[in-house]
């Protein structure tokens, strides 16, 4: 069985970041792809990721056959947000499993919010997104998008078994475009890639990651 690194590796967080000032940019004003508003927040910025994340999204989008899109549903969080997100999500693993300690209820949140000082979406280089049809219509990939390990029995995980041959030809479909564009998976989590942060250098093997925790555009 391949091994999965989560976020709390310790090996993610040790991993350094050259550092870019490459700028967010707005992906609901990139002609070409499509953003869902199911994570929209006052300011947008959900719907922004770095400049060459859009560009490898412009390009993952071309490998796809046609009539079929990338559906983007969340670019970059801010630092409070993803701190919120992993701060309420370990607050169900201690509860579900009282007596654990910090390190393994660390462990178990990171399969699904990952540890704000590491996250990819903080970094404005990891999308969750999925595919749809050129009207808009989801095709199955399996589970909701953001489907936590419990609700979805596991099916959340890329690899998992039990999804239907049809959920697991479009996951295969969009993992080849977005691994041709120079993207990686986080293996928990079908609908997420990221492209420059720290995990990305590791599983990559680059020595440092390009993106550390973006700057908030002084529009957002």
């Amino acid at each position: 069985m391949t091994e999965i690194i989560l976020l709390s590796d310790p090996r993610v967080a040790a991993t350094g970041v050259d550092g870019t000032d490459e700028p967010l940019v707005d992906l609901r004003r990139t002609d070409g792809l499509r953003v869902d508003p199911r994570k929209a927040d006052d300011d947008g910025s959900y719907a922004h990721v770095r400049a060459d994340v859009a560009r490898r999204l412009l390009a993952a989008q071309r490998e796809l056959p046609a009539g079929v899109r990338l559906l983007i549903v969340e670019g970059f969080r801010p630092p409070g947000l993803q701190r919120r997100y992993y701060e309420e999500y370990a607050a169900v693993m201690r509860a579900d499993h009282p007596g654990a300690p910090p390190a393994r209820i660390r462990e178990l949140t990171s399969a699904y919010i990952s540890p704000p000082e590491v996250a990819p979406h903080v970094s404005g280089g990891a999308v969750d997104l999925t595919l749809c049809t050129d009207d808009g219509t989801e095709l199955p990939l399996g589970t909701e998008v953001n489907a936590t390990p419990e609700e979805s029995a596991g099916g959340c995980r890329t690899a998992a078994a039990g999804i239907t041959p049809e959920a697991r030809a479009n996951r295969e479909l969009m993992g080849r475009a977005l691994t041709a564009a120079g993207f990686v998976n986080y293996p928990t989590e079908w609908w997420h890639w990221s492209y420059g942060d720290r995990y990305w250098a590791l599983i990559s093997g680059r020595p440092a990651a390009l993106y550390g925790p973006a700057e908030r555009p002084t529009h957002l």
